[in-house]
């Protein structure tokens, strides 16, 4: 009797609580203008008839935040005497057709320089479309579009076409050689979104390596040119739980990246390549970000001087020099200190103070490599964030880094968008 009693208790307090709750009477989109609203209440998962839910709310909120055309975005909730709810989300735009700059020096320390165009909004759905020009010594293009959400509101699609030249600099028996490198192909990846905090993207690419011999040191065991068609393997999974309030993160972010990629040529053999970037962001007062990027991978140990991870500038040692080394294995760490100087309407100044540092597996080596004083690398350094807080990573960032382990370097590296 008293198991029913209490059994009867619950049950009615559950539909007190439902009814305390109540209903959502319809879910509205403002301050849309380029974004078609069909497409943002697509995105939402809170709908008409449903109890209101505040944690839909927010990751619904969060969802929005993370659009390429949403600089910021918040919630209202209108109630009515019988508890039924209007929702109203409020979106505050950013401008998305994008033209982009970014200078750099090359590998034989000359000017360089990518030139583009991007629409982070094509269409109003939150489709990427772009294109770009490279000069790095040699001319190259590519072209791109991503549609996360083209077949429905968590599948989509991505292709691209790359035509990329450089001059790469080849490392073997302590001396090195620069070759013409030319990567022509395509890419066609599937994406789909499981959840909220979990997506995957699959797919592979068909594509030809061309090297040809410029100049520097020669050996009969390394080819002076090579041109070999491969076929590529991808799979990217990413966890991503970071709150974005404009351009200020906080959260954590893993995004595995696994590749299969084979060969028709012994001399570029078929290899497995598998990295993992951990990301941790982390909010300081009002004024303050604190970033972190951890980056561990491996690559089959093939020795060749050929090898897929490189010491770059641009990719993961501010300073250091452009593609010094190569190695079959890698392990980068990067912190950096993010404090806002000025913030106007839609302007921010942004400082910054790093510590980015790394060691790598030498091609053919052992996982004591890592330890190695000869490839461990550490350089601190300043840099300096030109903002604007509409247009969608409209970034400019200048930072300096100076090396402080053995035959260190220093220098200043220019790009697009924050180092990581």
């Amino acid at each position: 009797m008293i198991g029913r009693i209490l059994l009867f208790i619950i049950i009615l307090n559950g539909v007190f609580l439902q009814a305390q709750k109540g209903t959502v009477l319809n879910v509205e989109i403002q301050g849309a203008k380029r974004t078609k609203t069909s497409f943002l209440k697509k995105l939402v998962t809170l709908e008409p008839g449903m109890l209101l839910d505040s944690v839909l709310l927010e990751q619904d909120i969060a969802r929005l935040q993370r659009l390429p055309s949403v600089s910021h975005a918040y919630y209202q909730v209108f109630s009515s005497d019988t508890n039924e709810h209007s929702v109203f989300y409020n979106v505050e735009e950013n401008f998305t057709l994008i033209p982009f700059a970014n200078l750099f020096s090359s590998s034989n320390d000359a000017f360089a320089f990518r030139v583009g165009l991007q629409e982070f909004n094509f269409l109003g759905r939150d489709i990427n479309i772009g294109g770009f020009y490279q000069y790095d010594v040699f001319n190259s293009f590519g072209v791109a579009v991503r549609a996360p959400h083209l077949f429905s509101r968590t599948t989509g699609l991505s292709f691209s076409y790359n035509d990329f030249t450089t001059q790469e600099p080849v490392f073997f028996d302590d001396t090195t050689a620069d070759y013409r490198y030319n990567n022509r192909g395509f890419e066609v990846m599937g994406l789909h979104e499981f959840n909220f905090k979990n997506r995957i993207e699959f797919g592979g690419s068909l594509f030809t390596e061309d090297y040809r011999y410029l100049s520097g040191a020669t050996n009969d065991i390394v080819p002076r040119a090579l041109k070999v068609d491969k076929h590529l393997i991808k799979l990217i999974y990413n966890y991503e739980n970071i709150k974005y309030y404009f351009y200020l993160l906080d959260g954590f972010r893993s995004t595995l990246n696994f590749q299969y990629v084979g060969s028709t040529n012994e001399n570029l053999p078929e290899f497995l390549i598998g990295f993992n970037d951990f990301v941790y962001f982390k909010r300081v007062g009002d004024k303050g970000n604190w970033a972190n990027r951890l980056r561990v991978g491996l690559a089959s140990n093939v020795n060749t001087p050929f090898a897929p991870f490189t010491v770059d500038n641009n990719l993961n040692i501010r300073g250091v020099g452009n593609t010094i080394d190569r190695g079959t294995g890698a392990i980068v760490f990067n912190t950096e200190y993010r404090h806002t100087l000025i913030e106007k309407n839609w302007f921010v100044l942004q400082s910054n103070v790093f510590i980015d540092g790394g060691s790598w597996r030498n091609p053919g080596g052992s996982f004591s490599d890592f330890s190695d004083k000869q490839n461990i690398r550490i350089y601190p350094g300043v840099g300096l964030r030109f903002m604007h807080k509409r247009i969608f990573n409209a970034i400019f960032r200048i930072d300096y880094g100076y090396g402080i382990t053995k035959d260190a370097s220093r220098g200043l590296v220019f790009g697009i968008g924050q180092y990581f």
